[in-house]
């Protein structure tokens, strides 16, 4: 693939954004396919993506006013997910649901902080010494353990729509959001159009209210996704990782490089009260809760913290 220039980026040139630099990092004989969106001379920002969520979610709007602004976004499929190494369990969905209201302990392949050392080892493989960290929902979870493990390879800290917590029954989703990602999380010889209807479901409750977006052209990209990775077991097995892991509460207040939380006032999955906590803890954090958002981050959600986030960002470049 060719790679951006800072030229081209001072320039403004309205660059394509299917010219980019793809290929594999190796952690332990875990694989990871990360994509590095340039320019190489700008500063690196890493994109870790939340549940189920390959790196092509990322929006296009986001990675272009990243490099806009000489940021260099690259952004990876966590493990079990996209074009990285899969994994083989077949967790029961039923039993673990039981446990997961009982709070009985749940077991599972591989841990959050397992998924913190495959972003260190795309780091590694782009010889990038230090980044700023930037994740979204389980991607901020990730990028807490990574933040706090690695303290000397993250120049700054951007968490959305994330916890400390554990997810259960009192700080978790609400209870129809629940049964979506349980219902999510059932795929077996599921069509290419059950999968997409089960996403703009979902997608109906946890994104921005009156937002179109389900549209041909979404439609396009999402089967287009599907079919980038049609083993879609991963999913259950990440949510595992994400049930099975300890609170992280002593672990975010060694935090202490510069850190934005952004949470959405109405947010059905992560309740905002998991964002007062965290800034509670963390000691160099802001706190930004928006009204109207819920989950995700549309454009309009994007412009309402846009210039806060480049300021943030570039307090430590």
């Amino acid at each position: 693939m060719f790679k951006y220039s800072l030229l081209i980026l001072l320039l403004g040139i309205n660059y394509p954004m299917n010219a980019y630099n793809e290929g594999y990092s190796d952690n332990n004989g875990v694989k990871i396919f990360y994509r590095d969106y340039g320019p190489m001379g700008a500063e690196p920002i890493i994109l870790v993506q939340g549940l189920g969520g390959q790196l092509t979610l990322w929006p296009e709007f986001l990675i272009k006013d990243l490099q806009a602004n000489n940021f260099r976004p690259i952004a990876y499929d966590n493990r079990d997910v996209g074009l990285s190494s899969r994994f083989t369990s077949k967790p029961s969905q039923l039993i673990n649901y039981v446990k997961y209201f009982l709070f009985i302990p749940i077991r599972s392949e591989y841990s959050i902080e397992d998924m913190a050392s495959d972003g260190i080892a795309v780091l590694d493989e782009l010889k990038i010494e230090k980044a700023h960290i930037f994740g979204m929902s389980m991607g901020g979870m990730i990028a807490q353990i990574l933040v706090a493990n690695f303290p000397s390879r993250a120049k700054t800290f951007t968490q959305i729509s994330s916890t400390a917590s554990t997810p259960n029954p009192f700080n978790g989703p609400k209870l129809k959001v629940r049964n979506l990602i349980l219902d999510r999380s059932i795929t077996k010889n599921a069509s290419y159009e059950d999968r997409y209807q089960r996403a703009v479901e979902l997608i109906k409750v946890i994104g921005m209210e009156g937002y179109e977006f389900d549209t041909p052209e979404f439609k396009e990209q999402a089967i287009e996704n599907m079919k980038r990775s049609k083993d879609d077991t991963g999913f259950s097995r990440q949510l595992l990782a994400i049930l099975s892991s300890k609170n992280r509460f002593n672990k975010i207040k060694a935090i202490n490089i510069p850190t934005l939380i952004i949470h959405g006032a109405d947010d059905p999955l992560l309740k905002v009260k998991n964002a007062y906590k965290m800034h509670k803890l963390i000691p160099e954090s802001e706190l930004i809760i928006i009204d109207d958002m819920r989950h995700l981050i549309e454009q309009p959600i994007l412009e309402q913290f846009k210039k806060r986030l480049l300021q943030h960002l570039n307090s430590n470049s």
